[in-house]
């Protein structure tokens, strides 16, 4: 399925460190935010992992802790690595959105979301990459085949993420078991085909929204097993506004869903 993507690209609010214009077709976007104890040491791995074929772009939202400072030493040794510094703390979801525009203008093919805290396999990209023969959204899930594949959460926060995803398929219909993974893979044609500039949800909710938007365009979405490991160093960023937000979400896309209006 193609379509006329209608969104006029806005004007990027970002400082942009980009001397390289992309030699991949892959761009891995990873936004931080006080993310010095890890981003380092997975910026190596990832160059190790895919020496040739991902590029990475870091979104920073102005860490005090010196993360940008970091990924900027990093840029004159590691092939692909580029940077947007924005002022100030904006989000999960305008970091991706900045990030889905940047790899809509530099022409990449496939865009990975992924977490700088770890908790997400930099190896399992390879089969993201894999799967998306045969897809348009590769969703990375907890929770496939009535198993969970969490490690180190606290029972409460499983519990609230699971029900989430309960919670998320009951009323919207939407047939992925993990609709709240922030671990995933998209094509580019599908940013192109989808109004980037009505997404407005954070945390949760902008992977609910995302997945919900590409799946009522018709696109094939799939879901791959992951393995989900609670980071070790740096503090969560999940808020109780991120939590209220992915209640009534749900609703707001179904209405807007009836009415066509998505």
């Amino acid at each position: 399925m193609t379509e006329q993507n209608n969104n006029t690209l806005q004007k990027p609010d970002f400082r942009c460190s980009d001397a390289n214009e992309p030699k991949s077709q892959v761009l891995v976007i990873i936004p931080t935010f006080n993310e010095a104890e890890n981003i380092g040491r997975l910026l190596n791995e990832l160059a190790e992992l895919y020496p040739l074929s991902v590029d990475v772009l870091v979104i920073d939202d102005n860490s005090p802790d010196g993360t940008i400072a970091i990924v900027q030493s990093m840029q004159s040794t590691m092939r692909g690595l580029h940077v947007i510094q924005r002022e100030r703390k904006l989000g999960l979801g305008t970091a991706y959105i900045t990030g889905f525009r940047y790899a809509i203008q530099k022409g990449y093919h496939y865009v990975v979301e992924m977490d700088a805290d770890y908790s997400h396999d930099p190896s399992v990209i390879q089969r993201f990459l894999d799967t998306m023969i045969k897809a348009d959204l590769v969703i990375g899930s907890r929770y496939m085949n009535n198993t969970v594949n969490v490690v180190n959460w606290p029972l409460g926060r499983l519990i609230l993420s699971k029900m989430a995803s309960i919670y998320t398929q009951f009323i919207t219909g939407l047939p992925v078991d993990d609709p709240t993974s922030g671990f995933k893979c998209f094509s580019v044609k599908v940013l192109h085909a989808l109004d980037l500039g009505a997404v407005n949800s954070q945390g949760y909710s902008f992977q609910i929204e995302m997945n919900f938007r590409v799946w009522k365009k018709g696109f094939v979405v799939k879901e791959i097993p992951i393995v989900f490991v609670d980071r070790s160093v740096g503090k969560s960023k999940m808020t109780k506004k991120n939590i209220r937000e992915a209640i009534w979400i749900v609703w707001w896309l179904k209405i807007k869903s009836l009415f066509g209006l998505l």
